[in-house]
């Protein structure tokens, strides 16, 4: 009986396949954008230069001073809002999702550097490393700017060689 209903639900999920992958793209993007405009344009915007994180970071065993002491928050502000949009819209998705991951990936060893994220609050930066891991590797889908301009130059490389053949 479990088999059956399993079953049901294997179809269900077949063919909503797209449009949740869709959903799961934009989600993840439009939460991940509430975090970068609370860094440039909140009630603390984070400056570009001279203020906030000027340098790296991580535990007790390495730091880099970030050149001309430019704010990592600031440039972790400009991925997760512009590239969550990015990645909102698909376009350059697997760019954008390149660099939000490695954003988190940061995040969680300058701020959230344990074993075991809820011991230290980094379960969101893990999460939204594991997000973007995701999208990275299975692209942005079919309803996605980066589809859409991938289809159209297919069609206008058809109508070339078309065009060729006359």
């Amino acid at each position: 009986m479990l088999g059956k209903i399993n079953s049901l639900f294997e179809g269900i999920a077949d063919n909503t396949k797209e449009g949740i992958w869709t959903l799961f793209r934009m989600l993840c993007a439009a939460m991940f954008m509430t975090h970068g405009y609370a860094k440039l344009f909140g009630e603390n915007p984070q400056p570009y230069m001279g203020g906030g994180m000027t340098s790296i970071t991580i535990g007790d065993l390495v730091s880099w001073p970030i050149p001309m002491e430019i704010n990592a928050l600031f440039i972790a502000g400009v991925v997760e809002f512009f590239g969550g949009l990015l990645i909102f819209l698909g376009l350059w998705t697997h760019l954008a999702a390149l660099l939000a991951l490695l954003i988190m990936l940061m995040a969680y060893l300058t701020a959230h550097l344990a074993w075991f994220p809820t011991l230290n609050n980094g379960e969101l930066a893990a999460m939204y490393f594991a997000c973007f891991l995701a999208i990275f590797a299975f692209g942005p889908g079919p309803y996605s700017a980066d589809t859409w301009l991938s289809v159209r130059r297919q069609e206008k490389k058809k109508d070339k060689m078309d065009a060729h053949k006359l």
